[in-house]
């Protein structure tokens, strides 16, 4: 059997058959096919098409065709395949855009009907209210798809106590490679199967005729995923189909609907952090701890912690045991006091250096929270190179963990590797990247040598290939240096009988595709022109740089919470192509060169245009992307030297017109409240018609000051600059004025900073860089005075304060425009920082807090959150965008998009909140989109403050554009 050759119509033609085979969206543009090239995977294989099916139909009809066309087919959920499982060169089907659906939960007999789209964490929301949950949690729970979970046979951390997604599985509908549909369950324990009859007595035949290899050499272990899970099949586990095709990584079947079994949650959970000197001992230690019946046992290297820590924050991580390797163990139970005495006895029976009980949940999920995110910020190795998957999940009998470990860590000495391990150390479990030279001309080699080395060496400890991602493109190869020739010869029998044609997921398990085939890194290019930024972290290298996106998917997340922003754009679209992952990919393929030209490639353009620009990424993204820096230099690329779109000239270049609007600002806020002239202007600047024009100030911000300067007289002299932007200058100078005076209160002396001091934000949005550096340059020159005088210097405006602690040493890489980047604070850091400053009461207040997306991305909004607590408001805090982002929401185009993602958390938030509430948005684009969508007044911090210092809150609407007043 051989992979199908792309001998099948391609591009339009294509497109019209699969329309006519009965396949309602199908897509062969350019700009789909590269956002689908990958997965979470180091591979890159382009589809031919991508197809979204709405029902059973049109997955039959996908089947019928690609074997009419000989055409491959690969089924899709979130694309968080770590091995290549979800991509082929084929007809790539995402089920998770139409058939996402819980079709039914039945609390009696705890079971749910499934679509294979639909979220893990969707299941556990629709199952929740009813006190039951889906047993395996692998950590993309809040992104991957029941099928994948399926087609994988995944984990997650708790499958000590709640199984795998097989044994997690009642009934299954799929459609096999032959076309036909096949019904399997196993509900109350009686296993059945509808269909297919003879392909049911072709298996039953195979597999009696090789009871011994089967018996032997499969289901050793609990975490034996690689190959196919005939053991299932034996006399003694009744023809248990159900079991079998699961795990089986879409070569069989395709499913259409799943039974899935649901749990009851126990009622009290504890867990024991277990201290060790290396993670070899502490791999040891798993078989003493397993006698304590956890549901849980993960491992951690220390260099994970680190990780945290260096990229969140040291509150990121709760105190943990001395040790430089933990295991976190997980015990629960309806019995408390049972509870709290078997973790006890665990902790003194563990052989640990020292151990800590942790009972409160809120620092049992910080914790957990570690491991969630272990292989986005696994991303760079100890080396500080690139870190790849590859060989991340291969899995030992417990008992062989400690041994395993020592030999590892010598085989990657060894070979000249360095690594981050963590994983499922209760069942032997390891996940780990590695920093492979795949940069190198013989980083491929390299590649082979140590998977083809690692392979051997974990079946000298009888373990397999994948404990629960699949073999996929990654391992498959490999499979005969842990199986017989008689098992695989059963395995490829095993694929015909379901696939004849060989149409489903061809190279993976059977006539696999060679696993340094197709490998994504190699084939990218460095830029025919230099960057613009400077990508320090990178070395410069933008290759490098959009290669940090893992595919992990994060940004796919659509319940969202507090002080989670990252993807708006999908959210709002629920398009891959609009997902952070889904942009990188694209510019992955642009680098690479074989179907995207180039950064005027309109596939580029395609992918980048609803990135809002809000760098929620930046923070959110495990692996550090930052789209919004990608699309500026995209811009900046592209436009070199070249017209620009209008926008460009108006949006981009805001201060400067408003400078010249300052002259007459009447006259201008009459000329765009005028109907047909403001028709005119809105169409000559780019921006949509259906946008309010904020008016321009009647008194800048800076004109406002030198009329009425603050009084400084009984301030103890402390100085401040405060840093006086275009957008509070020109057109919310009440803002500036109540800064000034709050911290004339706290007893500052404060100064403006000069009309040529500029953070250039408008300009790197719309990627004029040249300009944008030109004016930081300058900036950074006089503020640099301030900075090293020891001044701190406070940002009104949140994104023009990000711009300068992060855009600034982006640009220009100084020492200067470091020391300025540290120099910067919010108000809210200075006040909160100043022992001596008490905030005014604000008890029993209701605020609606928009935290500004570059704010949450570059310092975040912990300080505002801490001053506001102490002065005893009561604040829900959103995540999110508020959708404006700037120029984003005002330019042609994307207004559409720019409401819906208003109306994710912000809209919904407002229209929910009491009649007395205050929204709070330091940010002049969020105020500005709440006044547009809801005609609703938003008001700076420092407009809260100086109002309850005053003792009135009674807030009434501004005029001319400007913010309320709480005066």
């Amino acid at each position: 059997m051989t992979n199908p050759r792309p001998s099948h119509p391609t591009g339009a033609a294509l497109h019209r058959r699969l329309l006519r085979a009965g396949l309602r969206d199908v897509r062969v543009d350019d700009t789909t096919r590269a956002a689908y090239s990958s997965d979470a995977s180091l591979y890159r294989v382009l589809p031919a098409a991508v197809a979204f099916p709405r029902d059973d139909a049109e997955v039959a009809a996908a089947v019928h065709a690609a074997r009419v066309l000989g055409l491959g087919v690969t089924a899709r959920g979130a694309g968080t395949s770590v091995a290549g499982n979800a991509i082929g060169p084929g007809l790539v089907l995402d089920f998770s855009r139409h058939l996402d659906a819980v079709l039914a939960v039945d609390p009696e007999a705890r079971t749910a009907r499934v679509r294979p789209g639909v979220v893990h964490a969707s299941l556990q929301h629709a199952a929740a209210p009813h006190g039951l949950r889906f047993g395996p949690d692998p950590s993309t729970h809040t992104r991957c798809t029941i099928g994948g979970m399926i087609g994988n046979d995944a984990c997650g951390s708790r499958a000590l106590g709640y199984g795998r997604t097989a044994e997690n599985v009642e009934a299954l509908t799929l459609i096999t490679g032959t076309g036909e549909v096949l019904r399997t369950s196993r509900l109350d324990n009686t296993h059945t199967a509808d269909g297919c009859p003879t392909q049911q007595r072709e298996l039953k035949a195979l597999v009696a005729r090789a009871l011994e290899p089967v018996r032997t050499e499969l289901g050793r272990f609990h975490r034996q995923i690689s190959g196919y899970a005939l053991h299932q099949l034996l006399p003694e586990n009744d023809f248990d189909l159900t079991r079998m095709l699961v795990g089986s990584e879409g070569t069989l079947g395709i499913v259409t609907e799943a039974t899935v079994r649901l749990v009851r949650s126990p009622a009290h959970h504890v867990l024991v952090a277990l201290g060790y000197p290396d993670i070899a001992t502490a791999g040891e230690a798993t078989a003493l701890v397993l006698t304590y019946r956890p549901i849980a046992c993960e491992g951690l290297d220390s260099r994970i912690v680190d990780v945290v820590r260096e990229r969140k924050g040291p509150a990121a991580v709760p105190d943990l045991p001395r040790g430089a390797a933990w295991l976190l163990v997980e015990l629960a139970g309806d019995d408390r006091a049972e509870l709290l005495e078997r973790a006890a006895k665990l902790a003194a029976g563990a052989c640990a250096l020292r151990h800590r009980i942790v009972a409160d949940p809120a620092e049992q999920a910080a914790l957990w929270r570690i491991r969630e995110d272990g292989g986005g910020l696994a991303g760079r190795a100890p080396s500080g190179r690139p870190a790849w998957a590859g060989w991340e999940d291969a899995a030992v009998p417990p008992a062989e963990l400690g041994g395993y470990l020592r030999a590892f860590d010598a085989l990657l000495a060894e070979h000249g590797l360095t690594a981050m391990p963590f994983g499922h150390f209760g069942e032997g479990c390891i996940h780990v990247r590695l920093d492979f030279p795949l940069d190198r001309p013989d980083g491929p080699a390299a590649f082979r040598r140590f998977l083809t080395d690692a392979a051997d060496l974990v079946a000298a400890h009888g373990g397999t290939l994948s404990g629960e991602h699949g073999d996929g493109r990654a391992r498959s190869e490999l499979l005969p240096r842990v199986y017989s020739r008689r098992v695989l010869d059963l395995f490829a029998e095993v694929k015909s009988v379901f696939d004849p044609d060989g149409i489903l997921n061809p190279g993976v398990l059977i006539d696999p595709r060679p696993l340094d085939a197709d490998l994504r890194v190699p084939t990218a290019r460095p830029p025919e022109h230099p960057p613009a930024l400077l990508y320090p972290a990178d070395d410069g290298d933008f290759s490098a740089a959009v290669h940090r996106c893992t595919g992990v998917a994060k940004c796919r997340t659509v319940a969202r919470g507090p002080g989670t922003v990252m993807c708006p754009s999908y959210a709002a679209t629920r398009e891959e192509k609009d997902s952070t992952r889904g942009r990188a990919h694209v510019l992955q393929e642009m680098l690479n060169g074989e179907l995207i030209g180039g950064w005027r490639s309109p596939a580029v353009a395609d992918a980048l245009d609803l990135c809002l620009g809000c760098k929620g990424c930046a923070s959110d993204c495990p692996t550090g992307i930052d789209m919004a820096a990608y699309k500026a230099e995209a811009l900046y690329q592209k436009y070199r030297w070249r017209p620009r779109p209008r926008s460009h000239y108006t949006l981009g270049r805001l201060p400067t017109w408003a400078k010249l609007a300052a002259r007459a600002p009447r006259l201008v806020n009459a000329l765009l409240r005028t109907p047909g002239l403001r028709h005119i202007a809105l169409a000559g600047a780019g921006v949509d018609a259906r946008r309010g024009v904020p008016a321009f100030a009647r008194a800048t911000a800076r004109a406002v000051a030198r009329k009425n300067p603050p009084d400084t007289a009984n301030t103890d002299g402390r100085p401040v600059m405060v840093f006086l932007d275009s957008f509070t200058e020109h057109f919310a100078p009440k803002v500036a004025e109540d800064v000034l005076a709050v911290l004339v209160d706290a007893g500052y002396t404060p100064t403006l900073t000069s009309e040529e001091v500029c953070c250039g934000l408008t300009w790197i949005s719309t990627g004029q860089l040249d300009e944008a550096r030109h004016r930081l340059a300058r900036s950074v020159a006089v503020l640099d005075d301030v900075a090293r005088a020891d001044v701190p210097v406070v940002g009104i405006e949140p994104s023009c304060t990000a711009a300068l602690r992060h855009d600034a040493v982006e640009l220009l890489g100084t020492d200067a425009a470091r020391r300025v980047a540290a120099a910067m604070r919010t108000l809210a850091e200075l006040l909160v920082a100043d022992s001596g400053w008490t905030p005014p009461d604000l008890t029993g207040l209701e605020v609606v807090a928009q935290p500004h997306c570059h704010q949450h991305a570059v310092g975040g909004w912990d300080a505002e959150a801490r001053l506001l607590a102490d002065a005893g408001a009561r604040v829900r805090r959103l995540g999110g965008c508020c959708g404006l982002a700037g120029n984003f929401g005002v330019e042609r185009g994307h207004y559409d998009v720019s409401v819906a993602v208003a109306e994710q958390q912000l809209l919904p938030a407002l229209d929910g909140a009491g009649p007395d509430a205050v929204f709070l948005a330091d940010g002049f684009s969020c105020r500005t989109q709440v006044a547009d969508l809801r005609d609703r007044t938003g008001f700076h911090l420092a407009q809260l403050l100086r109002g309850a210092a005053r003792g009135d809150l009674a807030h009434t609407g501004g005029s001319d554009g400007e913010p309320g007043s709480l005066r």
